[in-house]
């Protein structure tokens, strides 16, 4: 029996239980570890700084999870605590604020989907001078269109991988918006 294609294996960002209290701390975590790990599925070691990157800002966030779970379970819990600790973890103290970065790869790929014949290259436009240069390395790394799909879909039908990846997109979209609207209006600042 084929092992199922990784969007059929891992959880989906739609799936991730938000609540009036917030975004469910655990879940949100297995499905960031999916995002992570589909970037193997490239086999390009030039992703490699896409990953370290998600990874860092993923762990401050199981970190503080795991450290403290009785304060710990949504997403918003996370961040008065994480504001008022003496952490010098860089990663740890500022990790609420860097999930909002995880919005970067999804308008790309909101515009992929919706526009068969884009490509990811707006990807570039998404970062700083400094590390412009390695983006645009990994960006000329980034399989065509078709190739891209590909690779993602693990030969499953492409009607349902598009519609796959619509759920998992729309559902860390709003995850990303839910919580910079709560950074912004709880006052720890814009992302």
């Amino acid at each position: 029996m084929a092992a199922k294609p990784h969007f059929e294996s891992v959880k989906s960002f739609a799936e991730v239980p938000i609540t009036d209290v917030g975004v469910d701390s655990g879940a949100f975590l297995e499905a960031s570890d999916g995002l992570v790990q589909m970037f193997d599925l490239f086999g390009s070691g030039v992703f490699g700084f896409v990953q370290m990157d998600l990874r860092s800002n993923i762990n401050g966030v199981r970190s503080r999870y795991e450290g403290q779970p009785d304060s710990s379970g949504t997403l918003e819990e996370l961040r008065p605590p994480e504001g008022a600790a003496s952490s010098t973890s860089t990663s740890q103290k500022y990790a609420t604020a860097c999930l909002v970065r995880l919005r970067l790869p999804v308008k790309p790929l909101q515009n992929m989907q919706s526009d068969h014949s884009s490509e990811l290259h707006v990807l570039r436009h998404h970062h700083s001078f400094i590390i412009r240069s390695v983006v645009s390395v990994a960006i000329r790394a980034v399989p065509r269109r078709t190739d891209f799909y590909h690779r993602l879909s693990q030969g499953a039908p492409s009607d349902k991988f598009d519609e796959e990846l619509g759920k998992w997109l729309s559902g860390l979209d709003v995850i990303v918006k839910r919580i910079s609207e709560f950074l912004s209006s709880g006052g720890y600042g814009r992302v």
